[in-house]
């Protein structure tokens, strides 16, 4: 059986060609198309903000694309706006050998401070490449595959489209797994589009 951690580097290769292909025929789509399919994307990079052995080096370009099936768009007040979430899924890439690659998917609410300041939230879960066990190498011990992963964000509207937000994240077993919880925290810039 082949080694998960040598499969995940040529996976990142194949996502990184993945990514750009796509954003290669996302420039064929018409925005209105687009519209009808995703409510927003965002893509930027985070890093660790963990200390001593949990660290991972590097940056970790990431990719995130919200879906509004429910109408989080139009919900009016808060019980509302609670009850109809967008959902988002997205990846991020390990530039180093310490770093851990992801897939993730949830649920996330935004909240309007004024028309151009927004706050949201998310959680849900992620997949990755990480190291399970401490066998001595570096960077985080993860205990199992699939994590619980949470994010904030604050950001600002440029225009009807284009925003730019602050985030951290966080992912962790929640000491589900037999193993370690180094678990996950990083925080960065994404740069958004909404259609």
């Amino acid at each position: 059986m082949r080694d998960f951690r040598s499969f995940a580097g040529r996976g990142r290769k194949a996502f990184v060609v993945a990514l750009v292909l796509s954003s290669a025929s996302m420039a064929g789509i018409t925005q209105a198309s687009a519209a009808e399919i995703f409510d927003e994307l965002r893509f930027g990079a985070t890093a660790s903000i963990s200390d001593g052995s949990n660290q991972e080096n590097g940056a970790f370009p990431s990719l995130t694309v919200f879906f509004d099936p429910l109408g989080a768009d139009s919900a009016n007040g808060l019980v509302e706006k609670i009850l109809r979430p967008r959902f988002h899924a997205g990846a991020s890439v390990a530039t180093s050998s310490t770093g851990v690659s992801e897939i993730y998917s949830g649920l996330s609410w935004t909240a309007d401070v004024t028309e151009r300041f927004f706050v949201e939230i998310g959680a849900g879960a992620t997949v990755h490449d990480g190291n399970l066990n401490d066998d001595g190498s570096e960077g985080p011990k993860l205990g199992c595959r699939l994590l619980f992963r949470e994010y904030a964000a604050a950001g600002y509207r440029f225009d009807d489209h284009w925003n730019l937000s602050a985030t951290v994240e966080h992912a962790s077993n929640a000491n589900l797994c037999d193993g370690p919880n180094d678990g996950l925290t990083r925080a960065g810039l994404m740069l958004g589009y909404e259609f």
